[in-house]
């Protein structure tokens, strides 16, 4: 393949700005400091660990993932926050009790060294939190610029030339979507007014738009998934993608029902709960912030099975999610999954699934490679939606019009096939008939 994409390289420092400086981030910001150190290895990153084939199988060729494409190298990310809690990284990390002492000594001083600037914060949003670090701005315009101005600040403080936003902040309380996000000129109607409508993730994701910043949201809030604010990211030429990290029991979900799918084997029904008990779970217990999280987590069924292609199997499923806060669990979360299928002749069968995992450290790693991603795409003038970044979300986003593709395989095949039409290489299809030649004719 002949076309390689113009990109520039990753020159300079990359400033990743996190509203929300909670379990992920630190655990992100300690993981990155230990790998920088030679203390901690990467796993569960693409970016850092991940490979692509190139050619033929015959061809031998296979590279990493950040040897194919410019991707900043892990040495040039400086960090930056906002948080509504008045606690540097260190003691955020120390309170989350993600990891061990023996690793938050080797990071202390790097850890605390990174102090949040003062959050947006709307109590109606995140009820279960007291917040004691927020801005005193008493408009959504003058949160923006105030926004606006700490990034500015925070290239500036990092010495960063470059920089993207990921939020990881707390869970919203769901609402359904308000004609002020279905365009934007009904979404600044709405700023000028200082609607109630108008969420602080929103607010932030407007902010590091104007100021040309690639924005992810990892959370299930209202934000770039929204008319409105896609909108803005084309008319500024900014690179847009979220939403909801899709890191523990949804990824299964989109492992497994795929594979029931490839069988043609029929679903009943399918139970999901989880128990945790780190800051996220106690903000999932109130009810209206669990509602957003619930939309995301239970999306991915239907789109994956297409139910209209397939009702003798798909039809009438039965699907059930909820998160229960339990303070002893911590950050380990624990994922039980009752799995009710149906195979030949109609014959009942089981799964269950218990994934005993641990929430940040499975999400810090796609946080890390969404920044990362976030940038090359900023240096290859891309805007808008990215949906090739859709295998890291529960909710992500495609083109409207376009059906969103949730089977996590086929999105992984969308990422490198985007990586490599990127390097000029060719995309893989996996298609096989020319290494048999005479034996798998196409014509004759």
């Amino acid at each position: 393949m002949e076309n390689k994409r113009s990109v520039s390289k990753p020159d300079g420092k990359l400033a990743v700005l996190i509203p929300g400086l909670g379990a992920v981030s630190t655990t992100l910001m300690a993981g990155v400091e230990l790998a920088r150190q030679g203390k901690g290895h990467p796993i569960g990153s693409l970016t850092q660990m991940g490979t692509a084939r190139l050619g033929k199988r015959t061809d031998g060729r296979t590279v990493k993932l950040n040897e194919l494409v410019p991707l900043a190298e892990l040495q040039d990310i400086a960090f930056g926050a906002w948080d509504i809690i008045r606690e540097d990284a260190y003691e955020v990390a120390v309170r989350s009790g993600v990891l061990s002492d023996k690793h938050l000594e080797e990071v202390k001083p790097f850890l605390q060294g990174i102090k949040p600037k003062q959050g947006v914060h709307d109590p109606e949003f995140v009820r279960r939190i007291e917040a004691n670090h927020i801005k005193s701005t008493k408009t959504h315009r003058e949160s923006i610029e105030a926004l606006r101005q700490d990034i500015r600040d925070f290239k500036k403080e990092l010495n960063a030339t470059r920089a993207v936003m990921v939020v990881c902040s707390s869970v919203e309380t769901f609402r359904p979507l308000p004609e002020s996000f279905k365009t934007l000129a009904a979404f600044e109607k709405a700023l000028d007014e200082n609607s109630p409508d108008i969420n602080p993730t929103a607010l932030y994701t407007y902010a590091a738009i104007k100021e040309g910043v690639p924005f992810a949201n990892a959370t299930p809030n209202a934000s770039v998934d929204t008319p409105a604010l896609q909108e803005l990211a084309k008319k500024e030429a900014v690179a847009v993608a979220g939403r909801d990290l899709k890191s523990g029991q949804t990824m299964m979900k989109t492992v497994i029902a795929p594979a029931l799918k490839a069988r043609m084997l029929g679903l009943d029904g399918w139970f999901s709960t989880n128990i945790l008990g780190n800051r996220d779970g106690e903000v999932l217990d109130d009810p209206a912030a669990f509602k957003a999280k619930e939309v995301t987590k239970s999306s991915v069924l239907d789109t994956i099975l297409q139910p209209e292609l397939y009702p003798e199997l798909y039809k009438k499923y039965a699907h059930k999610v909820s998160i229960h806060y339990y303070p002893p669990r911590g950050d380990a979360k624990e994922g039980w999954d009752n799995i009710d299928i149906t195979g030949w002749l109609g014959y009942p069968m089981q799964i269950k699934v218990n994934f005993l995992c641990r929430d940040s450290i499975l999400a810090a790693p796609l946080v890390l490679d969404i920044a990362l991603f976030l940038d090359l795409a900023k240096r290859l003038e891309w805007r808008g939606i990215q949906e090739w970044m859709s295998f890291y979300f529960k909710s992500p986003m495609a083109q409207p019009g376009l059906p969103v593709e949730h089977d996590l395989f086929i999105q992984l095949t969308k990422l490198k096939n985007t990586l490599r039409v990127v390097a000029g290489e060719d995309p893989i299809t996996h298609l096989g008939l020319d290494y048999y030649g005479d034996d798998l004719p196409l014509s004759k």
